[in-house]
């Protein structure tokens, strides 16, 4: 090889390898991850973010997919930080467990968290036990009917606020107390999002996913306050995980019911 070619062969290999370094800012890693590592908090018991492999314990989905793709533009180890419910998460505020976390947006939350612009949006309605006379998302709130929510979950939050004549039942989120408090009677409809409610209605013969919405929530990363660069950081990840279609590919392989990129 001719002397004079090795400079331009260096110098291309170089650019070439700038193109996948990481590219944050020092003041960007001081805030977003400050351990070497990004620590993602993930709430396990909501299968539109996350799903658990029961045999190897793996974990995959959506926000593992995104919260790989935002550790491997920062050139660090992925470290999953999981929760067994959105109580259990609301709780971690402010512990310093986690650099991001992924979670519905809410404006009860948006006081003690950041959030980047929504990522997901996902339908949210009800899951309705054998012989029930409801018949669609609308109809339910009236006098007459309780509807169980998973503590301090999204559903709950927005339904606390919105709920005109309904009572709530509180309860803890994942489908051990979704089926339970609809079988004992307990509560005549469960709210939550329609992924989850498909899923659960197939352990309960009979009941039935209602038509409609009660509401459309808005999926987004949570970061904790006081931490600007960071917030930049991830919103523009956000955009350019909206544009070059790692969110719809994510969306697409988790086979996620009545989801989609948001706006």
């Amino acid at each position: 090889m001719k002397r004079s070619l090795i400079p331009a062969i260096c110098i291309a290999a170089l650019l070439g390898g700038c193109a996948f370094a990481p590219n944050a800012p020092p003041a960007v890693r001081n805030e977003l991850v400050p351990t070497g590592k990004l620590r993602v908090g993930l709430i396990l018991s909501n299968q539109v973010l996350v799903a658990k492999d029961p045999k190897t314990g793996e974990l995959s989905g959506v926000t593992v997919s995104l919260g790989k793709a935002l550790a491997e533009r920062l050139g660090v180890p992925f470290e999953p930080v999981g929760y067994p419910n959105p109580a259990a998460l609301a709780k971690s505020f402010g512990a310093n467990e986690w650099d991001i976390a992924f979670l519905a947006f809410d404006p009860a939350r948006a006081q003690e968290v950041d959030f980047s612009p929504p990522y997901m949006v996902v339908d949210n309605t009800y899951l309705v036990p054998p012989g029930s006379s409801l018949q669609s998302a609308d109809a339910a709130d009236r006098p007459d009917v309780r509807i169980a929510v998973p503590e301090r979950s999204a559903p709950d939050l927005f339904l606390s606020r919105n709920l005109k004549a309904a009572q709530l039942v509180r309860v803890p989120g994942g489908a051990d107390s979704a089926l339970e408090v609809l079988r004992s009677g307990r509560a005549d409809a469960y709210a939550e999002n329609a992924h989850m409610l498909s899923l659960y209605s197939q352990r309960l013969p009979g009941s039935r996913v209602l038509e409609g919405r009660y509401t459309v929530i808005q999926h987004a990363i949570a970061l904790p306050k006081g931490r600007p660069a960071a917030a930049q950081y991830v919103r523009q990840f956000v955009q350019n995980a909206k544009n070059d279609g790692t969110i719809r590919d994510a969306i697409g392989n988790a086979n996620l019911r009545r989801a989609s990129v948001a706006p």
